[in-house]
């Protein structure tokens, strides 16, 4: 008979708020959580919801594993078990099973509750959580996130493994800590160990993928562009330049990234209002000033405006700021030219100038990844580079590996809209937006000084 894994003793012992199990497949974590929480339920009385994201019936819970785990204790006749819940009938401890996705706000007004489990929690999204934390006031009260993880940029991820809450426990544990294990499954992972060694160290180690195939950018291509220009030993040089993502709600931010050649130097974010344009266009004109750089703005919305508040700094000023509109939705650049390799036509490949701009960024960070990993030689101009003293850095290379590819009606490719983002509850990238303006083709002219 199964029991609870050993290996997990202390995890389940120690006093904490949060407690997080990770790991790969075959490793015991939702058996071992659904053992203890069982031994907790008949030894004091307490109310577990039980939760996940997606849950259209029962059998789609925890709910089998908790009558598994039952029957292996031999505990039949001190608990209840109906269609839809788990009660002990010796201390009227209560399971409860809700998807989070459809009945967040019912879970909202759930009263004294001492655990919530959350299972599968690599789909939970900031939004949500922030409903949860709160849910569960309760004195003593525990919050249980047990999940494979899947990328390295989803929210639990960041959350609860690279910068947990105080009062977190943290445990990863794999197969090779899972005593009950049979021979065949042992099989399967060894052949797919054999196999794919990526996959293996993805399913079955907990390891996060690097990518998000439907990603226009790779988070791996990225990585490597961090001071890459440093290891290849290149002398930067070229224009310089600044891109100006311009905050278009109350909730958004303005963003700057400024670049040096193929190199981007350093980012700026901060809060504005709509009526506080003028104060965020003198905040980049005077960087632009001392720097001698160009700059690139979104020329959509409010920050279309920025043009005349760049003027209007220019007057009497010597020397003066050049600056050039981004249009993200106008035609590519160079139109009846063709992409790449692919004989097609950019006015055919493109949706607009935005697809255009973050598939040649996404080109040029695969070079340098090409470059630094497997020695390919590519003209500087044909690669990217970020420095690690840049602030942001982390947001920035989230918020470059989000936006997914997505196509138009007439089949030509575009980049996901911030409406589509904001439907996955992702926030407006922009940051990222002012690094694809900041290498937008086109617009790379060496600032023009009035002497």
């Amino acid at each position: 008979m199964a029991t609870l894994n050993l290996a997990l003793k202390e995890f389940w012992k120690t006093p904490a708020r949060n407690r997080v199990l990770y790991g790969g497949r075959s490793s015991s974590k939702s058996t071992d959580a659904a053992g203890f929480a069982v031994f907790l339920a008949k030894k004091i009385c307490c109310r577990i919801l039980c939760t996940r994201m997606f849950q259209n019936r029962i059998n789609d819970s925890v709910y089998a594993l908790l009558k598994s785990r039952i029957r292996d204790f031999g505990w039949q006749d001190d608990f209840k078990i109906t269609n839809n819940s788990i009660v002990c009938t010796a201390t009227g401890s209560e399971f409860m099973f809700y998807g989070i996705a459809r009945n967040i706000d019912e879970i909202r007004s759930i009263e004294n509750i001492d655990i919530l489990w959350i299972e599968e929690a690599h789909l939970l999204m900031e939004s949500q959580w922030d409903v949860l934390e709160p849910t569960i006031r309760k004195q003593g009260s525990q919050i249980w996130i047990i999940f494979n993880p899947k990328y390295r940029n989803d929210f639990i991820w960041k959350r609860f493994v690279v910068n947990p809450p105080p009062k977190t426990i943290i445990r990863h544990i794999n197969y090779d800590e899972n005593p009950f294990l049979s021979e065949t499954i042992l099989d399967v992972i060894e052949a797919t160990k054999l196999e794919d060694e990526e996959k293996y160290r993805h399913i079955y180690l907990g390891e996060p993928l690097e990518d998000d195939e439907g990603a226009v950018i790779k988070i791996s291509h990225v990585m490597a562009a961090i001071d890459a220009h440093i290891k290849l030993g290149i002398e930067i040089r070229g224009s310089r330049r600044i891109g100006f993502d311009v905050a278009d709600s109350g909730e958004d931010s303005c963003a700057t990234i400024e670049a040096y050649g193929p190199l981007a130097v350093s980012a700026d974010l901060w809060k504005a209002r709509e009526d506080e344009l003028l104060k965020s266009c003198t905040r980049v004109w005077v960087q632009a000033r001392e720097r001698q750089c160009l700059i690139i703005y979104d020329a959509i919305g409010v920050g279309a405006a920025s043009g005349a508040k760049f003027n209007e700094l220019n007057v009497n000023q010597l020397p003066s700021v050049q600056h050039a509109k981004f249009f993200a939705g106008g035609a590519p650049h160079r139109p009846d030219a063709s992409y790449g390799q692919s004989g097609i036509k950019n006015r055919d490949f493109f949706s607009n100038i935005k697809a255009q701009a973050w598939w040649i960024v996404a080109d040029r960070f695969r070079n340098t990844f090409n470059a630094v990993t497997n020695g390919q030689k590519f003209p500087d101009d044909e690669m990217i580079f970020i420095s690690s003293d840049m602030l942001h850095l982390n947001k920035l290379i989230d918020e470059l590996c989000t936006p997914k590819r997505d196509f138009d009606q007439a089949g030509r490719v575009k980049v996901e809209s911030k409406k589509d983002l904001a439907k996955r509850e992702i926030a407006s990238p922009n940051l990222a937006d002012a690094f694809i303006q900041a290498f937008a083709p086109g617009i790379t002219t060496p600032m023009k000084i009035n002497i």
